[in-house]
């Protein structure tokens, strides 16, 4: 498992350039660095040429870059899902939606960036990931999506389990689950399909709030309102869990 390392503060403070100077730095010390940016592609190529877009690519020795644009990572994640899908339905549906299709929604953004940085960590290829975001509290919200959403399908699954709607249709599930799905969705193992769901989570919440896993750093200059946005942010992180 890699250490994700990020910075926030301010807009114009050097978060950018500190992530970049980090992450070569570390690749200097022999370690497996990846850095993800969520600039415009002409503001990264300028600092450090061609990035590829949702693709790892090799800019110095040790040190891996990937511009984490957003159209980019929705279409892949797009793939993900009807993966996901044929795995459950019969016949699926979304095979006939292509990626290039969808629009981002408000907040996917933040939401597409968590699930790339969990697949480059988990692939085991870097010692280190240095992700250089929002550096607002946008960067902090994302980070606390594991807590977030590992909240709502805890409460709701409940809520809808022991509903008198629920209770009603429970006898149904089976028989309407074995005619559509590959898989029974009866009252007893309702859970079953949020399980690996639910796992997810907890890691994540579990690395969001160990040190050794995730870390931010402030960034900020005299400027008064670059000190007090780094003094909201700290607060801000927390209550996310992040370590500063």
């Amino acid at each position: 498992m890699a250490l994700i390392l990020t910075f926030l503060g301010k807009g114009g403070t050097g978060k950018t350039t500190l992530a970049i100077a980090t992450a070569k730095h570390m690749a200097s010390t022999g370690k497996r660095v990846l850095l993800a940016l969520s600039e415009p592609p002409s503001v990264i190529g300028l600092m450090l040429g061609q990035v590829k877009e949702g693709t790892p690519g090799v800019i110095e020795s040790n040190l891996e870059a990937v511009n984490l644009r957003s159209a980019a990572l929705l279409e892949r994640s797009w793939e993900d899902v009807k993966q996901l899908e044929a795995q459950y339905l019969q016949k699926p549906f979304f095979k006939e939606v292509f990626g290039q299709e969808l629009g981002l929604l408000p907040g996917m953004d933040g939401a597409l960036a968590l699930y790339a940085l969990r697949d480059y960590d988990q692939s085991g290829k870097y010692d280190v990931i240095v992700y250089d975001g929002d550096g607002d509290r946008e960067t902090l919200r994302m980070l606390g999506t594991p807590e977030i959403m590992s909240w709502y399908i805890r409460r709701f699954r409940d809520v809808i389990v022991n509903s008198d709607v629920g209770q009603a249709l429970s006898p149904f599930l089976g028989p309407i689950s074995s005619a559509i799905l590959n898989v029974d969705l009866s009252k007893d193992n309702f859970a079953a399909p949020t399980q690996e769901a639910n796992s997810t989570l907890d890691a994540g919440k579990a690395a969001i709030t160990n040190p050794n896993r995730v870390a931010a750093y402030l960034v900020t200059t005299g400027d008064k309102t670059a000190l007090a946005k780094a003094m909201d942010l700290w607060g801000s992180a927390q209550q996310v869990g992040v370590t500063v």
